[in-house]
């Protein structure tokens, strides 16, 4: 056997006000697969075995391997993870996506918001693009009120397989975000 080349994974830390946004890893599987379980987890087609929960970090990473971007793991200053939250596609979708999940202890913090505006400034600044969405199911109404504070204003639905309809936010151009 021979060994040529090793493929790197390289995915950028961020930093907000108040958390760190980091790649996935080991660690925050238990945190992860809590989410995944529960009842949070219908909105992303959960809940989820512990397998599949393992599989779906594992993806995560990968992401960033086949797109060029991802979600990452979002933690506060101890490294406790409170959520994930980043950019994501799939071939259902009909574009890339800001996605947030805030995991039960992190709610009402302020998680997604913060982590949503650093990753759609590193969608606008770093990867070059001048828009992007976000897709909600139509009874998640704490995702309908944080896709407005953002300033993403509705565009459209589109019929995910495993998810049914879901709305579609779009993003202020990034030339209005400043």
């Amino acid at each position: 056997m021979q060994v040529e080349d090793h493929t790197l994974i390289r995915i950028p830390t961020l930093r907000t006000e108040r958390f760190v946004m980091r790649a996935p890893k080991a660690s925050d599987f238990e945190a992860y697969a809590a989410f995944r379980s529960s009842d949070r987890a219908v909105g992303v087609g959960g809940p989820y075995t512990r397998e599949q929960a393992y599989d779906s970090l594992c993806g995560l990473i990968g992401h960033w391997q086949v797109e060029g971007y991802g979600r990452w793991m979002v933690t506060d200053a101890d490294d406790t993870p409170l959520g994930v939250v980043g950019l994501m596609n799939t071939p259902a979708w009909p574009e890339p996506e800001i996605a947030w999940s805030v995991f039960a202890d992190a709610e009402g913090k302020g998680v997604a918001y913060e982590a949503a505006l650093a990753t759609r400034t590193y969608a606008y600044t770093v990867l070059g693009w001048s828009t992007v969405i976000s897709c909600v199911l139509k009874d998640n109404t704490r995702s309908h009120a944080l896709a407005k504070l953002l300033g993403a204003t509705r565009d459209g639905s589109f019929t995910a397989p495993d998810l049914g309809e879901l709305l579609i936010y779009r993003h202020q151009p990034a030339r209005d975000v400043a």
